[in-house]
């Protein structure tokens, strides 16, 4: 059996040295240039509307069809209160992705998983935004509007039920529909879970100063592998609820002043894996963006960003093999 070592101060080497150590990004100004600042960030959010899309957790926004969702909570474990965040896309009725914070106050387990009725309730914040942003109406009939019964596919949670167990009411947020993909269960309970119990073991190593910042989701649109672009949809149900091709999840760590990073990639396929290792589903952060679309992290430095998502899958291979998701 593997050692179970909470966090490899190999993965930090790695990120500071894969891609260069130093304090610059590697950029040399030309004749009569300016030198870049230090702290540039050309690819931040616009904060104007909401100055919580600046938070690092937070992809770039999307500039079409699509509203953010920030689900709170009447507790003081996030300063600004902050549950989850949602990028929904309200053409599509599909979620883009969900991106939260972990720290050692959010690992708290404090109550247990949500097993009330309905067990997948509609979404009051994206109800309260449109009403016509969901499928049909906002019912309390949750079977009319709910397409995933039936259709042989999990409710499969973006932001996990486990990685919110700090309060009722966190955890209780993360059965809306919102945060919902359709899963087949070999796939769900299976490689996404390994995935997920390999995020909450990293995490439930965090000190008080530590945060992961994390961002999941399922392909809703087209994707771009090895410069092949292909149908990212692997088929509706009841001709309206997107069922995600594949699956991903991405995070960057802050532990003891040093960062890493991790990123994953798979097919939703209804094929038994939950046996098999994470090291064939890695991939840098920088060829996930490629596959995705999305730009991950945008609101750190440009430096710090670069480097990280630069990280390749044999890096970050080797700097997680300690964990037991990893041979």
């Amino acid at each position: 059996m593997k050692h179970k070592h909470l966090l490899p101060t190999l993965l930090f080497a790695l990120a500071l040295a894969a891609c260069g150590g130093s304090d610059g990004d590697g950029y040399t100004p030309g004749p009569g240039e300016k030198p870049k600042p230090v702290n540039a960030n050309e690819n931040k959010n616009i904060t104007t509307s909401d100055y919580r899309y600046g938070r690092f957790e937070f992809p770039k926004l999307s500039s079409t069809n699509s509203v953010v969702i920030i689900h709170t909570t009447n507790d003081n474990v996030d300063p600004d209160r902050i549950n989850y965040c949602v990028e929904w896309d309200y053409q599509k009725k599909s979620q883009r992705w969900s991106c939260y914070q972990l720290t050692k106050s959010t690992t708290k387990q404090n109550t247990r998983r949500y097993e009330g009725n309905p067990q997948y309730p509609i979404d009051p914040d994206l109800a309260r935004i449109n009403s016509t942003y969901y499928f049909d109406r906002p019912s309390s009939d949750y079977a009319i509007d709910d397409y995933f019964w039936g259709s042989g596919f999990d409710h499969g949670h973006i932001c996990p039920s486990y990685d919110r167990l700090y309060s009722k009411e966190a955890n209780y947020q993360t059965f809306y529909l919102t945060n919902m993909q359709p899963q087949y269960n070999n796939f769900n309970a299976g490689l996404w879970l390994n995935m997920e119990n390999f995020v909450q073991k990293v995490a439930s190593s965090l000190a008080a100063t530590d945060t992961m910042w994390v961002c999941r989701g399922g392909t809703i649109g087209n994707v771009t592998i090895n410069g092949v672009e292909e149908y990212g949809i692997l088929q509706y149900i009841k001709d309206k609820l997107i069922v995600p091709k594949f699956f991903f999840s991405t995070f960057i760590i802050k532990k003891n002043g040093q960062y890493g990073a991790f990123a994953f990639w798979a097919l939703n396929e209804n094929k038994n894996r939950k046996n098999e290792y994470l090291n064939a589903y890695t991939l840098s952060i920088d060829e996930l963006e490629k596959r995705t679309g999305i730009d991950f992290f945008c609101n750190f430095t440009d430096e710090l960003e670069n480097r990280l998502e630069a990280m390749t899958a044999e890096n970050i291979n080797t700097a997680w093999q300690n964990y037991e998701q990893f041979k």
